[in-house]
């Protein structure tokens, strides 16, 4: 049942009580701050009260309609699927059927595969919401695509993070919440509001459930890993070790020399994304040959390019392979059993809710 809010204001010491409005969410959902209040006192006199009704809306994309779908029942607030339509040519052609004049607008919609049209999408709902005048729009991208490139690794390179920055920014995105940036130093392209929402209480709340802690040690894959595993080493009470992993070329990685004393331990190797799984693959194997016993692996975005799910099945050394829904796992994923979803829509509904009251979003971390 939904909880009615008065607002009351003294008068010196007369007590007049302003209005109510609906509370927009469940009734156990992040209680820790306060609830949606649509309708808020924004100039009142005697003569004449005005309010303004601040309004909630979803829009969702087409990249991941089961996570949009999630957020939606965990703020208890109706999701609006915009027409979106290919010409002959493959253009998108997008509708927002729903009225969004002055509403606080968040967009759902993940660059994954298929990276450009889903970034497409993304740039042509944000400008038709725009064009729509709706008050603030906020771009909710789990999974941030090219953002591997956010930097010049070699002459005549681009800065590509840099670029779908600018194109969000242009497009009208008014604030900008992503999950697990592959690089912290992202943030510093946008010229708007920016949240980086860690994952890292879904995936160790799974892994403080299913997997053993008494012999437990977290590894990174790679030195830029480092700093991420230590918070979950930290979290977990775990040692830390280190994979030295050399590329010979792109999406080409091959595993050297483990740092640290795995003998005998339970491993889970800790990263931000899977893509082709060869880092991981090469990782396992260095790791079982350095006397590892059981080990796993978590990750944030489950890229998985081709033959990224193969190697996962065939790899004999992993055990478990726990990933988020930033990303929507295929068919094929679906199919192996050692692969093991586990969701985000709690606390990316926690971080939309925090973010439409003005409440502090870091707090879902500490």
């Amino acid at each position: 049942m939904q909880k009615k809010v008065a607002y009351t204001i003294f008068v010196g010491r007369k007590k007049v009580i302003v209005g109510a409005s609906t509370s927009g969410k469940s009734a156990d959902f992040d209680s820790a701050i306060r609830r949606f209040d649509p309708c808020r006192p924004y100039h009142l006199t005697f003569l004449f009260k005005e309010f303004s009704v601040r309004r909630i809306v979803l829009v969702s994309g087409t990249s991941n309609p089961t996570l949009s779908k999630k957020i939606s029942e965990y703020l208890d607030v109706p999701l609006v699927n915009p027409q979106l339509r290919r010409f002959a040519n493959g253009e998108v052609y997008c509708e927002i059927e729903k009225n969004v004049r002055g509403a606080d607008v968040f967009v759902l919609q993940s660059t994954c595969a298929p990276v450009n049209e889903n970034l497409m999408e993304l740039l042509i709902i944000i400008d038709a919401l725009k064009r729509a005048s709706a008050l603030s729009i906020t771009a909710v991208v789990p999974h941030y695509g090219y953002s591997r490139q956010d930097r010049k690794s070699a002459p005549r390179t681009p800065i590509t993070a840099k670029l779908v920055a600018d194109m969000m920014t242009v497009a009208g995105a008014s604030r900008v919440v992503t999950m697990d940036l592959h690089a912290g130093q992202i943030q510093g392209f946008f010229n708007i509001p920016f949240d980086n929402i860690f994952a890292s209480p879904v995936l160790l709340d799974y892994i403080q459930k299913n997997l053993n802690r008494e012999n437990l040690i977290t590894v990174s894959p790679d030195a830029g890993g480092v700093e991420r595993v230590r918070h979950f080493a930290k979290k977990l009470s775990a040692d830390l070790a280190l994979i030295d992993k050399r590329r010979t070329g792109p999406n080409v990685a091959e595993a050297m020399n483990v740092i640290g004393d795995v003998k005998g331990k339970d491993c889970i190797i800790i990263d931000d994304m899977i893509d082709t799984a060869g880092t991981l693959v090469q990782a396992a194997k260095a790791l079982r040959k350095n006397g590892a016993n059981r080990i796993y692996a978590a990750a944030t975005h489950p890229v998985f390019s081709d033959p990224a799910i193969q190697r996962i099945a065939e790899c004999e050394e992993l055990e478990q392979v726990i990933i988020t829904d930033t990303i929507p796992l295929s068919p094929e994923g679906r199919k192996v059993d050692k692969i093991k979803v586990v969701s985000t829509a709690d606390i990316l509904s926690k971080a939309i809710h925090r973010t439409f009251n003005h409440d502090s979003v870091s707090s879902l971390f500490i």
